[in-house]
């Protein structure tokens, strides 16, 4: 008796994936403009998975937010806890990947594999590199389901990457991500070949429950440089009285190992014996700021600054995510 392969279920939320411009160039496009099934209509190299979609939302990943990300976890909840499903793809766009797929991360409890993918060129470019992304996403989900691996991995441009520690490293490059210094996870071939090189993260089992609220904690992110006054971490405070709106952590993109200039600091505090949580990062690509004897604030591990605040929501919703040296 014929076994039936798992279903696919690709989600699609636009970004620059679904983008289309008037030529072949890569400049004035504009972005999720085509829906998720006519992604997959320009896939080569998919005949015979069993593939669904589902539009969750057609926008610009810049203006990703909560509401979205409570429809896309949804959506995933939905699909993975059906038998027949053994994967979810999502395609992105890859302004804010790293944080939806560190939320992703930290949510996952359901012991399927969740991949996203983007592109750096819009579907009409004569450089489109959406459709090999979205070919390589759904090969890795269906080896990845195939071998019962669970987490949440990008695939862009034939690399893996750990949904904890993906992020965005060149603004304009096709190979525009990196791990921030964890190794890649495997690579996907021009055939379509798959090869997992590192064994996958494991998910972060909070739970999706934590998306169960209309608006989440107001958490911003603030960076020291030269001359950082503190002003507008007083706007800040200001405007949260003025207008009521509960201002409850600041992320800190600090200079190299999360150092913060002391006038920055001095506001910092205010902020912070008023109830605000503080969280350091860095400014810096890679390292991260690791815990030390001493630290005032607490350190965000390998996080980058707009990880942190998605682990600080978390954490202020009572779902603290921990690992965040991973």
């Amino acid at each position: 008796m014929d076994v039936k392969s798992p279903v696919v279920v690709v989600l699609g939320t636009g970004g620059t994936i679904a983008g289309t411009g008037s030529g072949p160039d890569d400049v004035g496009y504009q972005a999720a403009q085509l829906s998720v099934e006519q992604l997959l209509q320009a896939v080569p190299g998919l005949h015979g998975v069993a593939l669904e979609t589902r539009q969750v939302a057609q926008i610009d990943s810049k203006d990703m937010g909560w509401a979205v990300w409570q429809a896309l976890a949804k959506q995933i909840q939905l699909a993975l806890l059906r038998d027949e499903v053994g994967a979810v793809v999502i395609t992105h766009g890859t302004d804010t990947l790293e944080e939806t797929a560190y939320l992703l991360h930290c949510l996952l409890d359901i012991d399927k594999p969740v991949v996203l993918t983007a592109a750096m060129r819009a579907a009409t470019s004569a450089q489109a590199d959406g459709p090999r992304n979205l070919r390589d996403a759904v090969r890795v989900a269906e080896l990845a389901a195939s071998e019962g691996l669970a987490g949440v991995v990008a695939v862009m441009a034939g690399v893996l990457w750990s949904g904890h520690a993906v992020r965005k490293a060149h603004t304009w490059h096709i190979d525009a991500f990196d791990g921030g210094g964890v190794e890649p996870l495997g690579r996907v071939g021009d055939n379509g070949a798959v090869v997992f090189d590192r064994p996958w993260p494991s998910p972060g089992r909070v739970g999706w429950s934590c998306l169960d609220v209309a608006e989440p904690p107001r958490v911003e992110i603030v960076t020291s440089h030269a001359g950082a006054d503190g002003v507008v971490v007083e706007a800040l405070l200001a405007q949260a009285q003025q207008l009521s709106f509960g201002l409850a952590g600041l992320v800190v993109a600090g200079t190299g190992h999360g150092t913060v200039h002391q006038g920055l600091a001095r506001a910092l505090q205010k902020a912070e014996d008023q109830g605000v949580r503080v969280w350091r990062s860095s400014r810096v690509a890679r390292g991260g700021v690791l815990p030390r004897e001493g630290d005032h604030w607490q350190a965000a591990g390998a996080l980058t600054a707009a990880q942190a605040r998605v682990a600080l929501m978390l954490e202020l919703l009572g779902c603290p995510v921990g690992g965040m040296k991973d």
